[in-house]
């Protein structure tokens, strides 16, 4: 399985619109050669450079192994498609948040998971709950990682 953006490289820098310096929207995300076997997908963006530690931007969970991507912008709402749902970030809120380090280059990790099963989970579930509801089921797993630093 791969993932990968037409917004940035696998390594490269994140832009400014997908940020809070910028609209703060969603980028865009492709992937490929998902499992047979998958029926929903789980994806996770984190940040492991945060002085807290690794802190949470975005959780999408039961989207339909399926789909292919997603589009920039992906709707705010707790639940931005039927049966798909938004996760808590680290600022407790169920949607994407953008990079918005506070200070230095951080690097921002898309996860994308196939799994074998649905999540039965509520939108706004934590990560810590996903994860688990995760274990035992998950066919594959791939991430593109982006850069950030504040000007």
């Amino acid at each position: 399985m791969r993932i990968f953006s037409p917004a940035f490289e696998d390594g490269g820098v994140i832009p400014a619109e997908h940020t809070c310096d910028g609209e703060n929207t969603s980028p865009p995300l492709q992937w490929t050669d998902v499992p047979a076997g998958a029926k929903f997908l789980t994806l996770i963006c984190d940040d492991p450079d945060a002085p807290m530690g690794v802190w949470d931007h975005w959780l999408l969970f039961n989207l339909p192994a399926v789909h292919e991507g997603l589009d920039a912008g992906i709707s705010r709402e707790f639940d931005p498609f039927p049966g798909v749902a938004h996760g808590l970030n680290s600022w407790k809120r169920a949607c994407y948040d953008g990079p918005c380090p506070p200070s230095g280059t951080h690097r921002y990790y898309f996860k994308l998971y196939a799994l074998d099963a649905r999540i039965n989970l509520k939108p706004g579930a934590t990560k810590g709950e996903i994860l688990r509801a995760m274990d035992g089921h998950i066919l594959a797993e791939c991430r593109i990682m982006g850069r950030y630093a504040r000007i």
